[in-house]
């Protein structure tokens, strides 16, 4: 990376990020849950489905809760209600995830809050997609305007 062109905050928070637990997937095809964890999967990331009460999703095993991962994930991506993401922060603390990324499109400022209250680092109001590498397609589109509009 050149001295002009610096790294954003947000971009950064998935450095060295390999493993991504969606929180949120679904059988639903128009929900976005369900579209992260076959993206993110597509761009090389383990992924780990997270629904509290499906057993598999896409032919792979699905998680009742972040505590329930074989693994311990470098991040979970939350994709539910924010009413119901406080407990999922909960469990991120309780499993040592030290990444959280609240998806936008939903005011998760509550949830948000009592993560960087547990010392895990946030992030709110921005589409992983966006960040995680490769980006290609609309989603480099998406971020080259915020780029440009100084929003990235």
């Amino acid at each position: 990376m050149t001295a002009s062109r610096k790294a954003s905050p947000t971009s950064l928070t998935l450095r060295g990020v390999r493993s991504i637990a969606v929180v949120g997937v679904s059988g639903r095809r128009t929900k976005f849950g369900g579209s992260a964890f076959r993206e993110l999967k597509k761009r090389g990331y383990e992924v780990f489905a997270v629904h509290p009460s499906m057993d598999m999703f896409e032919g792979v095993k699905c998680y009742r809760s972040l505590a329930d991962l074989p693994v311990l994930p470098d991040c979970a991506l939350v994709t539910i209600k924010p009413r119901a993401a406080s407990p999922v922060v909960g469990q991120a603390v309780g499993r040592g995830i030290r990444t959280i990324w609240f998806q936008q499109g939903a005011d998760f400022s509550e949830a948000a809050a009592q993560a960087e209250r547990a010392g895990l680092k946030v992030v709110k109001g921005r589409c992983i997609l966006m960040y995680a590498e490769p980006v290609g397609g609309l989603h480099r589109f998406h971020r080259f305007l915020s780029k440009l509009f100084g929003k990235y």
